[in-house]
């Protein structure tokens, strides 16, 4: 596993929107351990490949319940409405508030390439959305209602 670093504000990959995983392979899997290494190092809750420059849909969160590992992540159900607030890896010291789904359903692929389903509510859920938000090229500043700091 290896440390990759974090684009941060205006790198242009941020905004870019990342492509398909077509086969879960041992390359794949070491991108997603170094993913998690770089998240637990900074002391985020999630992270997308496109913050260390890849344009790949991956992301890895652990919310503290344990580290999820996503390939090609989509919703299938958003639901409910909190407002939370948020900060991001790739903005350090920006916090802000904005809307979320209180409860999502997310499709993936695991790390082995088999299909699972992660349902999320509150902290979990904006995590989630948070994160694949990151695939599309959307940053959480898009959606602020307010900055908090």
């Amino acid at each position: 596993m290896a440390l990759r670093e974090i684009r941060t504000f205006d790198d242009e990959i941020l905004r870019k929107k990342s492509r398909e995983v077509r086969e879960v392979t041992d390359r794949v899997r070491t991108l997603l351990d170094d993913m998690a290494e770089t998240m637990y190092h900074a002391e985020g809750g999630g992270l997308a490949a496109c913050q260390i420059g890849i344009l790949k849909r991956l992301v890895v969160i652990d919310v503290g319940e344990g580290l999820i590992k996503l390939v090609n992540p989509e919703f299938v159900l958003r639901e409910g409405e909190q407002i939370v607030e948020e900060g991001c890896l790739s903005f350090p010291d920006v916090w802000g508030k904005l809307k979320r789904p209180e409860r999502v359903i997310v499709r993936a692929l695991d790390e082995n390439g088999e299909e699972i389903t992660v349902e999320g509510t509150g902290l979990l859920a904006k995590c989630l959305c948070h994160e694949l938000d990151h695939l599309d090229g959307i940053v959480f500043k898009d959606k602020l209602i307010e900055f908090t700091e």
